[in-house]
């Protein structure tokens, strides 16, 4: 069986926002659209799904979200998870530029957690909220050869 990723879905409460803020990083809304129906229903398993939707990319194709919001049933507000809590953890991007990559999410409000730190001299990297809390990791490399996927030890 062949099996590749298409995206990672999150559920947020403001659907702009979340564009504003991950267009302004460098992705690309690929589609929108509003869903609702017996698919939805069946497929999410939820009653009256009627959410909006949009697909967003990474510059290079690589990578997509699928950011919803609802609008019903209600969405569930919770406290954003935490980096040692069991769930989806965080969305990590790898960035050209740190300092242009925090001035942008300054723009929208959003700051590391503790500050910037470096990473066995492979990366400098920080943990911040996004919209909806969502939890991202941004890493920009400190030499050409870092391998992809050693942006994090936990």
């Amino acid at each position: 069986m062949k099996i590749t990723m298409d995206n990672v879905g999150i559920a947020v409460d403001d659907i702009e926002a979340a564009i504003a803020f991950f267009t302004d990083l460098g992705l690309t809304v690929l589609g929108r659209d509003t869903v609702s129906g017996e698919w939805a229903d069946i497929a999410v398993d939820l009653d009256g799904d009627h959410a909006k939707i949009a697909v967003l990319q990474t510059p290079d194709g690589s990578g997509r979200i699928e950011f919803f919001e609802y609008i019903h049933p209600d969405a569930i507000a919770r406290e954003p998870i935490r980096p040692n809590e069991i769930g989806m953890h965080r969305i990590a991007f790898t960035v050209d530029d740190l300092d242009e990559a925090l001035a942008i999410a300054a723009r929208h409000g959003c700051h590391p957690l503790r500050g910037v730190a470096t990473y066995a001299d492979v990366y400098k990297l920080t943990y911040l909220r996004g919209p909806s809390g969502i939890l991202l990791m941004l890493a920009q490399p400190l030499r050409p050869s870092a391998p992809s996927g050693e942006t994090d030890e936990h």
